[in-house]
């Protein structure tokens, strides 16, 4: 008997499994409070150098502000003041002669002054991170990936260890602590500290939930739980652009968004462990107990006359309970060496190609909050359209179909001319929305693919994958300067490629989660969720012979 078998027992779908997504919607609304929160506490409003100190009593002080920016700015190609030269001196001259193209001019000598309109402060701001230090500022969204990367590292093996209700709860608390801290910083290098380790926090939110939900489910409705708790992170999305309008300035708004999981911490006391887990490692007495709380919560009142405590132990399949795995089993044997680096080229061409996207949101001409907004709104749609594709044509073909469209709808905005605007609008947001496909897809396809003894581990490798190439986007961004399209040309290739490799993967539709690494590595096809009646009446009669031994 398969765990499977015994989740269509006690229903693998019903309050019980309700209650576990719902309670994880709630940190899961937070990631991308936080992982796209850079659009907003890093982002430089238009500023020019401060000309205060020019002001001596004199002729200067009796200029208008239009005219002083006149004769102590110079004007750049597209006619606005330079944001980072000044004069040397007043030119007062420029007001009857607008040619200052030959001047002298030198770096901002006392500051700069901000257009607070749509911003009442940021990191920018308060720093002066712009200029001759705007790597700074890009710098600290490189920072939380980095914390996200090692924290993948982390969480992937702390969890197959030490089980996913008590890291879950780890994660929990760095994340609101740092989170806090982030918002009290007094420094550039303190900020950085704090964030690297609300990132290391934030990782194992987001893949000890998915991995949580998708081993309490059926397979039947797996692809449902997926899309569902990933619509948390789509509405999260959305709610950051409302509460970054709301709240304008970057340390109430960093409180604003790590709030939240002091309410998490309170409802993780509801959350089960993973039965699945428990008796992979041979804590067989709790896993059983958790069931029973399913089958109850589930009307499946039945549920102990049909399964005794003894037989758990045989649904796993594994003699060696005590054993410790890590990042090295994923590597050990061959086809799960060559699963790792399929899946890990994969999950960076998802997840570069996805913050590629979401990190540039200058394209439309409108503010940043309704252009944030826009870009989050169209995941919606894309998630229910993936929902049914997942059903229909497989996890593999909508992981490489979804890339593969991606990249395509990158590679025409190339060429699409820049006055084309309204053309080029909606290839963008189109592109966004099958990057967001593609991800959603990933997240629950890898929980499929990995066995239950290493799942954790394989999610934190992919992760990891990940968050190397969002850390490694900024850089690519910069090859603008040696070419304006290579960017783009870039991130078209890797989305293109990645897609072509998700072919070579195997599919998951209608099959069992592996539960070991021998259900990896053993040549038989592993069987369909959707089993024969024949096959169910056999395990139907084993199990009430056994049961009748045992009496």
């Amino acid at each position: 008997m398969k765990f499977d078998n015994i989740l269509e027992e006690i229903d693998g779908c019903g309050w019980f499994q309700v209650l576990i997504v719902t309670l994880l919607c709630i940190p899961r609304v937070i990631l991308p409070c936080h992982f796209l929160l850079n659009n907003f506490i890093a982002a430089v409003p238009s500023h020019h150098c401060d000309l205060s100190a020019l002001d001596d009593g004199s002729l200067f002080g009796n200029l208008t502000q239009e005219q002083r920016l006149t004769v102590s700015v110079p004007v750049q190609e597209d006619g606005t003041p330079s944001s980072c030269k000044m004069f040397p001196e007043p030119q007062f001259h420029i007001l009857s002669n607008s040619n200052n193209s030959d001047l002298a001019t030198v770096p901002c000598q006392n500051g700069w002054t901000y257009d607070n309109s749509t911003f009442k402060s940021t990191m920018a701001t308060e720093w002066d991170l712009v200029c001759d230090r705007k790597g700074m500022n890009k710098a600290t969204a490189t920072i939380f990936f980095v914390g996200v990367m090692i924290g993948a590292i982390a969480f992937g093996t702390l969890t197959d260890k030490f089980g996913r209700k008590p890291m879950l709860l780890v994660s929990y608390t760095i994340s609101m602590v740092f989170g806090f801290a982030s918002a009290f910083s007094n420094s550039y290098t303190m900020f950085g500290v704090m964030r690297f380790f609300t990132g290391f926090g934030l990782t194992g939110i987001s893949i000890i939930s998915t991995v949580l939900s998708v081993e309490w489910v059926d397979i039947k409705h797996r692809a449902l739980i997926g899309i569902t708790g990933s619509m948390a992170w789509s509405f999260g999305n959305m709610m950051l652009a409302g509460i970054a309008y709301q709240v304008n300035d970057w340390r109430m708004l960093m409180i604003a968004v790590s709030a939240p999981l002091g309410l998490a911490i309170i409802t993780w006391w509801w959350l089960p462990e993973s039965a699945r887990w428990l008796i992979a490692n041979g804590k067989v007495e709790r896993a059983h107990l958790y069931l029973e709380k399913c089958a109850r919560f589930n009307n499946r009142k039945d549920f102990t006359s049909k399964i005794k405590l003894e037989h758990l132990s045989d649904v796993v399949g594994t003699d060696n309970h005590n054993k410790t795995y890590s990042y090295l089993d994923l590597v050990r044997t061959p086809k799960m060496r060559r699963l790792a680096l399929l899946t890990g080229i994969v999950w960076y061409g998802v997840a570069s190609t996805y913050y590629g996207i979401s990190l540039n949101i200058t394209g439309f001409g409108l503010n940043v909050y309704l252009t944030h907004f826009i870009y989050s709104a169209i995941e919606v749609p894309a998630k229910m359209v993936v929902y049914f594709c997942l059903d229909t044509i497989g996890r593999k073909h909508c992981q490489a179909g979804t890339l593969l469209l991606t990249g395509t709808c990158i590679a025409i905005n190339i060429f699409v001319p820049k006055g084309q605007w309204h053309v080029r609008t909606i290839v963008a947001v189109l592109g966004k929305g099958l990057s967001e496909a593609s991800f959603t897809t990933v997240i629950l396809y890898t929980a499929e693919l990995y066995p239950t003894v290493v799942r954790q581990n394989g999610l934190g490798y992919n992760n990891f994958m990940a968050r190397l190439g969002v850390s490694i986007a900024p850089l690519i961004i910069l090859l603008e300067d040696v070419w304006k399209p290579l960017p783009e040309v870039i991130i078209c290739c890797v989305s293109i490629l990645s897609g072509l490799v998700a072919f070579l993967l195997p599919e998951t539709h209608n099959a069992r989660l592996p539960e070991t690494i021998e259900d990896i590595e053993q040549t038989k096809k592993r069987n369909p969720i959707f089993v024969s009646p024949l096959e169910k009446t056999e395990v139907l009669l084993k199990s009430q012979k056994n049961n009748e031994l045992d009496q």
